[in-house]
């Protein structure tokens, strides 16, 4: 039977005007984690959150915080995520020289370590990780701005993410980010997904419409 996946919505998406009110906002909503995608200009196309935000964020929700990690070098950041809130940190492989060190310093900060593969990184990489890995996403878009559309290749690779962690018996979330909406979510649950990122699809039509927004991405999985 499957189960109902975690769902993190991304707040970059959301009102920046008034981040502290939305993210109070999806966690009444009903909302698992809340997905925050720190992007330095130079990694990916865009410029994002700094720590300082993610610190002024922290007091507005009880809910895990989900830092995805798209800055290189990565290293220089994780302390200062990890203290401002951070509850999980994701990095991408290309992020820093050396992964392994990586993941583990982000365990050894107390938080849970992630590691995210772009349509183009091999999956090879997380069978030399997988038991410093307790989130393993997987990027259904080119990272970089939100709204793109859902690259369908993305659930073969969902696929055998999950078939690598089945073998390992390893207990880490398989999440997918990028493009989901109710319509791909079932897919991407089928494929072996049990958290989604989703932005657009959760923060369209204002406060008034998250708990249906998140209801309707819960329901089609």
């Amino acid at each position: 039977m499957v189960k109902t996946p975690l769902i993190c919505p991304s707040i970059l998406a959301s009102d920046f005007a008034k981040l502290g009110q939305e993210v109070a906002a999806i966690e009444a909503a009903g909302a698992d984690w809340v997905h925050v995608d720190v992007m330095d200009g130079h990694f990916v196309p865009n410029l994002t959150i700094g720590p300082a935000v993610v610190k002024a964020l922290r007091p507005h929700s009880t809910l895990p915080f989900d830092v995805h990690l798209m800055v290189a070098p990565v290293d220089p950041w994780l302390e200062a995520y990890r203290e401002a809130g951070a509850d999980i940190l994701s990095v991408h492989p290309e992020s820093g020289p050396h992964l392994h060190r990586t993941l583990g310093t982000i365990r050894g900060l107390g938080a849970r370590a992630g590691i995210v593969f772009n349509p183009a990184t091999p999956l090879s990489i997380l069978e030399e990780v997988v038991d410093l890995v307790d989130l393993v996403l997987i990027m259904s878009v080119n990272p970089g701005f939100g709204g793109q559309k859902f690259i369908d290749s993305a659930l073969t690779k969902i696929e055998r993410a999950r078939a690598i962690l089945d073998r390992a018996g390893s207990p880490a979330h398989l999440q997918v980010d990028g493009g989901v909406v109710a319509a791909n979510a079932g897919a991407c649950v089928s494929a072996g997904a049990d958290a989604l990122v989703a932005g657009s699809s959760v923060f369209k039509g204002g406060a008034d419409a998250y708990a249906d927004n998140i209801k309707a991405l819960k329901a089609a999985a």
